[in-house]
C-alpha cells in the first residue's frame, strides 16, 4: 500500500513539473514572439521616418540605421559577458526587455510630441529646418536603448528556453527539446512575417503615432509575460567568464616570455 502511494506521489510530482515546464515555455515563447514583432516592425519604414520626420538625406539616414544594426549585433558580446560572469540569463533578458521597452516608448514619443522632432517643411518655399542636437539626442537615445535590449535578449532566448529542460529527471526531455527548437524557429518566422506585413501596414495607413504605438504596447505585453513567469523559470547561475581565463593566459604568457628553456630540451617538442 505504501509503495502504491509513493508511486502516485512520484507520478503527481512528475506531472506537476511537466506542467510547470510547459507554462514556463509558454510565457517565454510569448515574450520572444512579442519582442520580435515589436522590434522587427520598426525597422522597414524607419528610413522614411528619418527622411520625412527629421529631414535627413537618405544617405545619412541609411548610415544611422546601419550603425544602429551594427551596435545591436556588437552588444551581444557585452550581453554574453554580463550574463556568463555576473547576472545570469534571466536578469540579462529582463534588463534587455526593459531597455527595449524604454527605447520603443521614446521613439513613439518622438512621433507623438511635436517638440521632439523638427517642424514640417514649408509647402511654399520647400525649406526644411534641421533637427536640433537635443532632438537628435532623443532619437539616438531611443536607438541606443533598443540596441542594448536586442543585445541582451536575442542571443540568450533560445539558451534560456533550453535551460528549462532538466534531462536528469525526465528521459523524454530530449524529444521535447527538439520540439522546443522547432517551435522556437517557427515562432520567429511567424513573428517576422507579422512584423513585416501588419505592423508596416499600420504605419502606412494610420500614421507614425499608431504605427510606433503598437510595437510599444506589444513590448509591454512581452515584458509583463516574461516577468509573470519568473517563479516558473529555472535560473542558471552565472559562472566564471571565459574572457577572464583568456586574459589570465595572456598575462602568464607575457610574464613567462623571458624564462629560459630547461637544459637538454628538444627543439621539436618546444617549438
Amino acid at each position: 500500500m505504501d509503495q502504491i502511494v509513493a508511486e502516485e506521489k512520484m507520478e503527481f510530482s512528475s506531472d506537476q513539473k511537466q506542467i510547470k515546464q510547459q507554462l514556463s515555455w509558454g510565457t517565454k515563447g510569448v515574450n520572444e514572439s512579442f519582442e520580435k514583432v515589436a522590434s522587427y516592425g520598426l525597422a522597414p519604414n524607419m528610413i522614411f521616418y528619418l527622411m520625412r520626420g527629421y529631414h535627413l538625406e537618405s544617405v545619412n539616414g541609411t548610415t544611422i540605421l546601419f550603425m544602429r544594426s551594427a551596435i545591436s549585433n556588437a552588444m551581444a558580446i557585452f550581453g554574453a559577458f554580463l550574463s556568463d560572469s555576473y547576472l545570469g540569463r534571466f536578469r540579462v533578458i529582463a534588463l534587455g526587455s526593459f531597455s527595449s521597452l524604454l527605447g520603443m516608448i521614446l521613439i513613439w514619443l518622438t512621433a507623438m510630441i511635436p517638440q521632439f522632432k523638427p517642424p514640417p517643411c514649408d509647402q511654399f518655399t520647400s525649406s526644411c529646418k534641421s533637427a536640433t542636437p537635443a532632438q537628435l539626442a532623443i532619437l539616438f537615445s531611443s536607438y541606443g536603448l533598443m540596441s542594448i535590449g536586442a543585445g541582451c535578449i536575442r542571443p540568450f532566448s533560445i539558451a534560456f528556453g533550453a535551460d528549462q529542460l532538466d534531462k536528469k529527471d525526465n528521459p523524454n526531455n530530449e524529444r521535447v527539446l527538439q520540439s522546443f527548437f522547432n517551435w522556437y524557429y517557427a515562432s520567429i518566422g511567424v513573428s517576422t512575417v507579422l512584423a513585416l506585413t501588419i505592423i508596416v501596414y499600420i504605419q502606412d495607413q494610420l500614421g507614425w503615432e499608431v504605427g510606433f504605438g503598437v510595437p510599444a504596447i506589444l513590448m509591454v505585453f512581452s515584458t509583463l509575460m516574461f516577468l509573470l513567469g519568473s517563479s516558473l523559470y529555472i535560473k542558471v547561475k552565472a559562472r566564471k567568464s571565459l574572457f577572464t581565463g583568456f586574459i589570465q593566459v595572456l598575462v602568464v604568457a607575457f610574464k613567462s616570455r623571458i624564462l629560459a628553456f630547461p637544459p637538454n630540451h628538444s627543439d621539436e617538442f618546444y617549438h
